[in-house]
């Protein structure tokens, strides 16, 4: 079923991390006040919007198809939303696969509206947990999750290369990361070293042709209704999408834009399943995760 639009938004949480999550923030609490961005990423999607789901990324139904033929977790499993924003990509996999969830975002903004979402999903509370933490240190224990998704997320990170370590670090043996990444045409993928870093293997990679023309349907929509967006989203939030829209468009003629699957070997003799912590000297400790809650 598709979430009613609210029309006044929460107060807000505290800042995030540093205060570097204000502009993320702002642009939550606006969205929340209007269904004018939803409107735009529908016309931009036409009939792959999915508009249960209302992610400000570029999540469309052949990328719902394609996490959930890579994951291939099963029921009860633990799926993590790395970036998951207002929580509809992992909250939508969680009840299609029949999953449990864990939820994190730069935003308290947006963590507070995913939680506010699981009703929406029907998902109970000890199914869906989040919290507020960045994808370079996301508190989470060792070998937490079975599988992660990251969508849209990597690229915004401070640090992609220790990103991409500490997702590994939470996977569980035998577990996958599936994650978005974009690169130049021609040029040769700059993850295949961070990759190995982080002990995760490359397992697949998914070609998303129609990627590029979607973020410039958009890009050019946000242009043409630029005085709707200020009047309805406020100065801050429309000054950033305006701008990121004018910064990226001469981009995209050259983007490739893919879908990565990565996987952690599972270790001769490992049982594979995300119920213990490993690594000694973690600061994480040893012991069993909870199998029915997310650690906080």
């Amino acid at each position: 079923m598709t979430p009613p639009t609210t029309k006044t938004a929460p107060p807000g949480p505290p800042p995030g991390p540093g205060g570097r999550s204000a502009q993320y923030d702002a642009f939550h609490l606006a969205r929340a006040r209007t269904d004018l961005v939803a409107r735009l990423y529908a016309e931009a999607m036409g009939e792959d919007y999915p508009v249960e789901v209302a992610a400000s990324s570029s999540c469309d139904w052949p990328l719902l198809g394609l996490l959930t033929a890579r994951l291939r977790l099963r029921p009860g499993q633990l799926l993590m939303d790395a970036g998951c924003g207002t929580g509809g990509i992992g909250l939508w996999l969680a009840r299609a696969l029949d999953l449990r969830l864990a939820g994190f975002d730069l935003s308290p903004v947006a963590v507070a509206q995913a939680a506010a979402r699981r009703t929406h999903f029907g998902t109970p509370d000890g199914r869906a947990v989040f919290h507020v933490a960045d994808l370079e240190d996301t508190g989470l224990p060792n070998a937490h999750a079975h599988g992660i998704v990251c969508v849209d997320a990597l690229g915004r990170a401070a640090d992609r290369s220790a990103a991409l370590r500490e997702l590994g670090r939470v996977l569980a043996p035998g577990g996958c990361l599936v994650v978005t990444r974009a690169l130049r045409r021609g040029a040769d993928p700059a993850w295949h070293e961070e990759v190995a870093t982080a002990g995760l293997t490359q397992e697949h990679l998914d070609e998303r042709p129609g990627e590029p023309a979607m973020w410039e349907r958009l890009y050019r929509l946000w242009l043409a209704h630029a005085d709707e967006l200020r009047a309805e989203l406020g100065a801050g939030p429309a000054v950033s999408m305006l701008r990121e829209a004018q910064q990226m468009l001469p981009t995209l003629p050259g983007r490739r834009a893919v879908l990565l699957t990565l996987r952690r070997p599972t270790a001769p003799g490992a049982s594979g399943v995300a119920d213990t912590m490993t690594g000694p000297g973690s600061r994480y400790g040893g012991g069993p995760v909870s199998g029915e809650r997310t650690e906080q």
